[in-house]
């Protein structure tokens, strides 16, 4: 018996769209289809920041980072800023807000910024004396970036400040002793003081457990690197967090040895401030401005505190978020008011 398949409905379609797909190859040559849509790109929030070549020798091997807004009021004013290990100039821009405070605010911004030859984790290398040594390699670097920023932008020398977190913590300290009579005011925050190590066995030491020195010889510590420089010393804000694992709270105590030996302040003459976001010790001159002051908050970990971000902002690492940022503290309290 033989046995007559009819062709499945299933069948018969699939071989007419073989058929169609024949003659729909054979016209498109002729035909133009449109391009797909391009995938939209992430909405992240934009750096003002641009890298500034030849600026100097350079021994450090550093890139120079910088913002200049649009508007500036006078006088002219510097800020200069150093990011932490395993962050970038423009990571901490972005966390920290500090590219837009300076278009709201008229001033110039500048973000020296390590590269990974120099150190594998971005680490500014604050704990190895030849790169913290007065006109000598990172330091010296950062030292062209300023003066040259200075000339560029008509920036006025008794308007130039500084801020650092953690290891920028570290290298903003080191410059402010090196170099006290190019700074109005610095902010250190979660660091540790001039001279506390020597290489990066000592540096993971005491920032575990911090060093055990008096407070004149941390001052002294900090003396010698200044060559014999004199005149006025800069103001300091020091932010440690007691909740900090990795630099010691030890340290920011160490830090505030170091800065009331240079300004020759009795540790008992600080007065306490209660204030929302916790306890503050001041230290004034006799024209009653802040020359130190120092904030232990307890919940703070390591971190620079920032404001809470905005909706659609990008997170960063080492940015903690909360009811208050250093920025908008050192900008009220030091660079708005000298």
């Amino acid at each position: 018996m033989r046995f007559k398949f009819s062709m499945s409905p299933l069948s018969a379609f699939l071989k007419g769209q073989r058929r169609l797909q024949r003659r729909l190859e054979k016209a498109l040559p002729k035909m133009r289809l449109p391009d797909p849509p391009k995938a939209a790109k992430p909405r992240n929030p934009r750096s003002g920041l641009v890298q500034v070549h030849a600026f100097g020798s350079n021994p450090g091997r550093l890139r120079m980072m910088e913002y200049a807004p649009p508007t500036r009021r006078e006088p002219q004013t510097l800020v200069v800023v150093l990011h932490g290990c395993l962050q970038t100039a423009v990571q901490f821009d972005r966390g920290s807000g500090w590219s837009r405070m300076a278009r709201e605010k008229g001033f110039v911004l500048l973000y020296p910024e390590q590269t990974k030859a120099n150190n594998h984790n971005l680490c500014f290398n604050w704990f190895r004396p030849s790169m913290v040594a007065r006109d000598r390699g990172e330091l010296m670097s950062i030292r062209q970036m300023i003066e040259h920023a200075i000339d560029r932008h008509g920036i006025d020398r008794s308007r130039v400040f500084i801020q650092g977190l953690s290891a920028g913590g570290a290298m903003a300290n080191a410059l402010l002793v090196t170099y006290p009579e190019l700074f109005a005011a610095g902010q250190v925050v979660g660091a540790l003081p001039y001279g506390a190590a020597r290489d990066a066995m000592t540096a993971l030491q005491v920032m575990k457990s911090g060093s055990r020195r008096s407070r004149k010889d941390w001052g002294d510590l900090a003396r010698a690197a200044a060559s014999g420089e004199g005149g006025e010393k800069p103001a300091v804000s020091i932010w440690q967090g007691r909740a900090d694992r990795v630099v010691a709270p030890a340290n920011g105590e160490a830090l505030l040895a170091q800065w009331l030996d240079l300004h020759g302040l009795d540790e008992n003459a600080g007065e306490r401030e209660n204030r929302l976001e916790g306890p503050v010790v001041v230290w004034r001159g006799g024209d009653g401005k802040v020359l130190v002051e120092y904030r232990l908050l307890e919940t703070l970990e390591h971190g620079l505190p920032v404001i809470a971000r905005r909706a659609g902002a990008e997170r960063q690492p080492y940015m903690l978020e909360g009811a208050i940022g250093a920025p908008q503290q050192f900008y009220q309290a030091f660079i708005k008011r000298r």
